[in-house]
């Protein structure tokens, strides 16, 4: 599908860069015109991929992750989060409710929650060399845009 328009941002995997991450998506997101819930659920999907990150995929070292979003002709937003950490050994079991490698504080819901609050979440991860989480979003036409 034709991109509309597009960004791609690059940061390490430190933890105050979760709030840009979502604040740069959003502000980008805007231009689709979306609903404030519609808003809310990128946010918060791009929240958990970028945790996910810092968290799962550099869990003793700072690394870096790739953010790519894109307005697609549909009206969707496709969001891409990448890293080159250690990667997933079991995505099946990874993407399951409760389930998490990151100690007890963690909720394990984290692919649960980008998979509720996205229309699409494709993720694609090998051992030892990162993650690519890829999630669509498609925003409603709404007021004049719709007729």
């Amino acid at each position: 599908m034709k991109k509309e328009n597009y960004i791609r941002l690059e940061f390490p995997s430190k933890s105050v860069n979760e709030a840009f991450a979502r604040a740069a998506v959003a502000c980008f997101a805007a231009q689709t015109d979306p609903t404030l819930e519609e808003l809310s659920d990128i946010k918060t999907a791009v929240s958990e991929a970028v945790t996910n990150c810092i968290v799962h995929a550099y869990p003793q070292s700072i690394g870096k992750i790739c953010l790519r979003a894109a307005i697609l002709e549909d009206n969707s937003v496709e969001i891409v989060v990448k890293d080159w950490g250690r990667g997933i050994d079991d995505i099946e079991k990874a993407r399951e409710p409760m389930f998490t490698t990151g100690g007890d504080e963690r909720s394990g819901m984290g692919f649960t929650i980008m998979e509720s609050f996205m229309d699409e979440l494709r993720v694609r991860s090998a051992p030892g060399r990162g993650t690519t989480v890829t999630m669509r979003r498609k925003i409603s036409l709404r007021g004049k845009r719709a007729g």
